[in-house]
């Protein structure tokens, strides 16, 4: 037991030293300053306090406190923790929060245990190193928060428990308790604030209001039920980072993956019809087993697809504003998430889950945004991101509650093929092909992800056992058939193309087979776009990794095509020596929308297309003979 009174301990960065202590207890008046570094307790956190002195925890650039008992916490005292953490929204744009730390009431001093939240007495702004001031929660009426003074609009505080539509969402913003696990939204505040705490970064330079959560550290073992099929709002409840991965395999009563909410931040309204806004699904596409050994991997994240509400938050069309792509494996501290209902029980969140893992991309922790200036000032310079070049072994700095030897993670990513769906030349919805040598070509859980966005009036997706799935986990075969879906309530164009290959040498082709005409379409290296009818259709199309022999247009005629960008003349050129007759050459971005499009182009032997004003990047030409035979390659433009 370490005991402090009347005085402070300072703990700051030493090397990767670890501080370590059974239990913990701070007297009133007293504090505990851990600065970039983890503070790791075996049993209990006791925060005394006495005539309004309190004993506090001050977690600051990075700090995080671990605690190790193996069930029900013990944590006790009228005293609190403070840890920062950055939203990345403005007045109009939503957060998905779940709380580190609960709120002590008058008379709970002594009670043992983690106790509810209360958005009345929860956020704070930072006024110095140790110092913050309580924010004003804002009534109904007031649709904006503010920076500075720190005050938040009530009207957007929501929790969603056990839930499939929109109306089950649960206002929290009068006072209501916030049970810990609790997932909840919040949107941030207008204007900024150029308070600077430590030297770091303003509290709030714009749109990345730092919130300071003071109250009792969660601990411990922490109840979430859930339904099958239904959805709960829930995250990361403790002053650390979490292994996403573990919490989701180790938990059957879930799905094994998460949704991430992520918005247009464009959009400047609080009109629920003029949101765009989707999930971002995260799958650990690992087992347990891989998890405990610590060879798990990163797992996988699909961008949302942005779509538009109704008022009754039913979705509507299809915006055309990206998602972002996010490292999620260990998910920061402060971050919500959905997870759904696999059985009727309950998920338990523990501690064997926790890990010091400091935010930012390059470690596989972000809360919805890049790296900030206060993680580039403290990230461990012996963490690396993927080159095949190098060693193949990553996470050194990761300190685990469960003892697992990170040090064995790989950091190649799982093998994956991405591919882009250009939807009504709108939004654009990105799959996954993962490939694991335990998967099977039925649902795996934990690998394969659905799709959570099941009421678009346009989407495609993989077909496993008659359900709608973005993230589809096979073990590799050449001669193995992933069939693919569509539906769409109106008729409508989608554009397929594969975004790219990572980690997976042994895929040479992938092809869009049409099984109707038996016709395939090579999508690897270009698009091929489809005019489908209202409808569902599950059973016209498959993704194969070749084509039969006797099919498409011969090897050498489809050689004999050169394509290159010449970027001295800033010009596209497509050399025709067979003279093959040419109804059309198309450009395409990445994402599968037409840069332009040329038609009936004749039998020339060579063409030339400026290409000065286009942005640099990778393209893919298709050029499309009068038979009807495609011809696609990739190019790269740098002007």
């Amino acid at each position: 037991m370490i005991m402090l009174r009347k005085g402070l301990l300072l703990i700051i960065v030493l090397g990767s030293t670890c501080l370590s202590y059974a239990q913990v207890y701070v007297s009133p008046s007293s504090y505990v300053f851990v600065n970039n570094e983890l503070l790791f307790v075996k049993q209990d956190v006791v925060l005394a306090s006495t005539a309004g002195n309190e004993g506090n925890i001050f977690l600051r650039r990075n700090g995080q406190l671990l605690q190790g008992v193996a069930g029900s916490t013990v944590n006790s005292g009228g005293g609190r923790i403070s840890v920062f953490q950055e939203g990345t929204s403005d007045n109009y744009d939503y957060n998905y929060w779940c709380s580190p730390v609960g709120s002590i009431a008058s008379g709970q001093e002594s009670f043992l245990g983690n106790v509810n939240g209360n958005v009345n007495n929860l956020f704070y702004r930072a006024v110095d190193i140790t110092n913050s001031t309580a924010a004003t929660i804002l009534p109904w009426g007031s649709y904006d928060g503010q920076a500075n003074p720190l005050s938040i609009s009530s009207r957007w505080l929501w929790k969603f428990i056990n839930g499939t539509t929109y109306s089950q969402w649960v206002h929290v913003g009068n006072g209501q308790p916030i049970a810990p696990g609790e997932g909840f939204t919040m949107k941030g505040t207008a204007g900024t604030d150029a308070n600077n705490v430590d030297g770091i970064v303003a509290n709030n330079p714009g749109s990345q209001q730092r919130i300071d959560f003071r109250g009792r550290p969660n601990d411990g073992n922490i109840i979430i039920p859930c339904l099958v099929g239904q959805q709960t709002l829930t995250g990361n409840p403790y002053p650390s980072a979490i292994d996403l991965s573990y919490f989701l395999l180790d938990n059957t009563a879930c799905s094994g993956t998460a949704q991430f909410w992520e918005q247009d931040k464009t959009v400047n309204s609080h009109t629920l019809a003029n949101y765009k806004g989707g999930y971002g699904t995260f799958s650990p596409a690992a087992t347990l087993s891989q998890v405990t050994a610590g060879t798990a991997g990163m797992g996988i994240y699909t961008p949302a697809i942005f779509y538009s509400y109704d008022s009754g938050g039913n979705q509507g069309p299809i915006a055309s504003t990206p998602g972002n792509q996010y490292k999620r494996r260990f998910s920061p501290i402060g971050q919500g998430f959905l997870i759904t209902g696999a059985s009727v029980g309950v998920v338990t969140m523990r501690n064997q889950y926790r890990v010091f893992v400091k935010k930012g991309a390059a470690n596989n922790s972000e809360f919805e945004r890049n790296v900030t200036p206060e993680t580039l000032a403290n990230v461990n310079a012996t963490t690396t991101s993927y080159n095949p070049d190098v060693a193949e072994l990553a996470f050194p700095v990761v300190l685990s509650v469960s003892g697992i030897d990170y040090t064995t993670e790989s950091i190649r990513p799982q093998p994956q093929v991405r591919m882009n769906t250009l939807i009504d030349n709108q939004g654009v919805r990105q799959s996954v092909i993962g490939f694991h040598p335990e998967a099977t070509d039925g649902i795996d859980r934990g690998m394969d992800a659905i799709s959570s966005d099941d009421g678009l009036p346009s989407d495609m997706f993989f077909v496993i056992d008659d359900k709608e799935y973005i993230i589809n986990m096979v073990a590799f075969d050449e001669n193995k058939r992933l069939p693919l879906g569509f539906k769409n309530t109106a008729p409508a164009n989608y554009k397929i193309t594969v975004q790219e290959i990572i980690n997976a040498d042994e895929v040479e082709n992938v092809y869009l087979h049409d099984k109707v005409n038996n016709l395939y379409y090579d999508i690897k290296n270009g698009v091929h776009e489809l005019n489908l009818p209202a409808g569902i259709n599950k059973t016209g199309y498959e993704i194969t990794f070749k084509r039969d022999s006797n099919l498409g247009l011969g090897e050498n005629i489809k050689n004999s095509f050169q394509v290159y960008q010449n970027n001295s003349e800033h010009a596209l050129q497509v050399s025709n020596p067979m003279a093959l007759d040419l109804s059309a050459i198309v450009l395409y971005d990445v994402v599968g929308k037409v840069i332009f499009e040329k038609k009936k182009l004749g039998n020339n032997t060579s063409y030339s297309f400026p290409t000065a004003n286009l942005s640099d990047g990778i393209y893919i030409v298709k050029m499309v003979t009068t038979d009807n035979q495609e011809i696609s390659k990739k190019i790269i433009i740098k002007n």
